[in-house]
C-alpha cells in the first residue's frame, strides 16, 4: 500500500479552511485583504490614538470596491453571497473592529432596512447613491434606558397632516455625526416604524460622543430628534413591528460572527510572530511549553470560529439560518476572539499594551464588541429559550 504525503499543517490555517472556499469566494476574501493590509492596517493605530477616521476617503474606497451593501441585490449593489459579505466582515476586523463597523453599519443597518421595507422610490433615490458611498447613512434604534429592551423606546413619532413629527434621542450610534440620512425606529399609533430622516433636517442633531476607551477608529453619536418633520414618504411602508429593527440587527450580528474572528486571527499571527523572535533566556519564547499551550488555544480558537462563521454563511445563503442561530455565531465568536485577544496581550508582555501592535486595540475594541448588537447575556437567553421553550427574559 503506497503512503500519503502529508504537508506540515499551516499555522495561518491549520484545518485548510481555505479549501473550503470557492474560487470566487478566495478572490473576494484576497482583495478586501489586500486593501486592509495596504491602506488601513499602516494607519488604523494612528486612527485609533487619535480618535477618529477620513470618512470620505473610507467612504470612497469601499464603495469603488462594491463593499457598501455588497450582499443585496440590485440598486447598484454588488449582489454578493451572504458567505462573501462574512468574509469581507472578517479581513475589515482583522484591521479594526470600527472599520468593520463602518461598513456593516452602512450595509446591513441602514441599506438593508430601505432595501427590506422601503419603497421602490425610496430605494431607486437612495440605495444606488449609498452602495457608491456618496451617501453615508446610520441606525437609530438603541436609546439611553433601552438598550437590550428595544421595545421599551421613547422616541415617538406623530402623523401631522401629510407629514411625520418625530421627537426623541438615540445613543450609541456608529456614524451617527457623519451620516447623510439617520433610519429612525419610533413608536407611533400604528406600530414601530421606520423612518428615513434627512440629517440636515430641522431638529435633527449628532453630538459626536468622546472620550472612549474602545471603537476609537468609528465615530459613535447621540442622535437628538426635537420636533424633527418628515414627509409621509419618507417612512418606510413595509413594516410596523419590532420585526424590522430585529431583521436589521440580526444582519448585523451575522456579520459580526465573522468579523471577531478576524480580529482574533490578527491576535493570534501577531502573538505567533512575536513568540518566534522574542528571545528570552537565550531561547524563542515560543520555545517554552506555556506559551506554546496558549498558541495553541488561539489557534484552536480561531480555527473554530472560522469553521462555524462560515456553516452559519452557508445557511444564511441556502436561506435556513435562524435568528437563533446567528444568535449562537455572534456569542461565541466573540467571546473567544476577546480570550485570544487577552492571551496574546500575555504573550507580548509590555509591548502588547503599546499600539505598535494590533493587540490591545483589538482587545478594547471586543469588549465593545461583546456587548453591542445584542450583550452576551441576551444571546444567551435566545439560545436558552430556543433549547428549553422557556421564556427567561423577565
Amino acid at each position: 500500500m503506497s503512503q500519503i504525503a502529508f504537508e506540515k499543517p499551516d499555522p495561518h490555517d491549520f484545518l485548510e479552511i481555505n479549501m473550503l472556499l470557492s474560487d470566487e469566494e478566495r478572490l473576494l476574501r484576497d482583495t478586501v485583504r489586500d486593501y486592509v493590509e495596504k491602506e488601513i492596517t499602516p494607519n488604523v493605530g494612528d486612527w485609533w490614538e487619535a480618535g477618529e477616521i477620513p470618512v470620505a476617503d473610507l467612504a470612497k474606497a469601499f464603495g469603488d470596491l462594491g463593499m457598501l451593501g455588497m450582499h443585496l441585490e440590485g440598486y447598484g449593489c454588488a449582489g454578493t453571497s451572504a458567505t462573501a459579505y462574512g468574509l469581507a466582515c472578517l479581513e475589515l476586523e482583522a484591521g479594526d473592529s470600527g472599520i468593520r463597523s463602518f461598513v456593516s453599519v452602512q450595509g446591513s443597518l441602514a441599506m438593508f432596512p430601505i432595501w427590506k421595507f422601503g419603497s421602490e422610490e425610496q430605494k431607486q433615490t437612495w440605495l444606488p447613491r449609498m452602495a457608491r458611498g456618496e451617501v453615508l447613512g446610520c441606525f437609530g434604534l438603541t436609546e439611553t434606558d433601552s438598550g437590550s429592551d428595544p421595545a421599551s423606546m421613547r422616541t415617538g413619532a406623530r402623523r401631522d397632516g401629510s407629514d411625520w413629527v418625530i421627537n426623541g434621542s438615540k445613543m450609541w450610534i456608529t456614524n451617527g455625526s457623519v451620516a447623510d440620512i439617520a433610519v429612525v425606529w419610533a413608536r407611533t399609533d400604528e406600530g414601530v416604524r421606520g423612518f428615513i430622516v434627512p440629517t440636515d433636517s430641522r431638529g435633527f442633531s449628532a453630538p459626536e460622543i468622546k472620550k472612549k476607551a474602545s471603537l476609537r477608529a468609528s465615530v459613535t453619536s447621540e442622535l437628538i430628534l426635537d420636533d424633527v418633520r418628515v414627509p409621509d414618504d419618507f417612512l418606510l411602508p413595509g413594516v410596523s413591528s419590532m420585526r424590522g429593527p430585529l431583521s436589521c440587527l440580526n444582519e448585523a450580528r451575522f456579520g459580526i460572527a465573522f468579523g471577531a474572528v478576524g480580529a482574533a486571527r490578527s491576535c493570534y499571527e501577531t502573538a505567533l510572530a512575536y513568540a518566534q523572535e522574542r528571545i528570552q533566556f537565550g531561547q524563542p519564547i515560543g520555545s517554552f511549553q506555556l506559551t506554546q499551550q496558549k498558541l495553541v488555544e488561539m489557534m484552536v480558537a480561531v480555527q473554530k470560529g472560522m469553521l462555524l462563521a462560515l456553516h452559519l454563511g452557508r445557511r444564511k445563503d441556502d436561506g435556513r439560518l435562524t435568528p437563533e442561530q446567528v444568535s449562537f455565531g455572534k456569542f461565541d465568536n466573540v467571546r473567544n476572539a476577546l480570550e485570544v485577544a487577552r492571551t496574546a496581550r500575555s504573550i507580548l508582555g509590555a509591548n502588547g499594551i503599546t499600539l505598535e501592535y494590533p493587540v490591545f486595540r483589538h482587545m478594547a475594541n471586543l469588549e465593545t464588541v461583546y456587548t453591542y448588537e445584542g450583550t452576551n447575556e441576551i444571546h444567551t437567553l435566545v439560545m436558552g429559550q430556543a433549547i428549553t421553550g422557556l421564556d427567561a427574559f423577565t
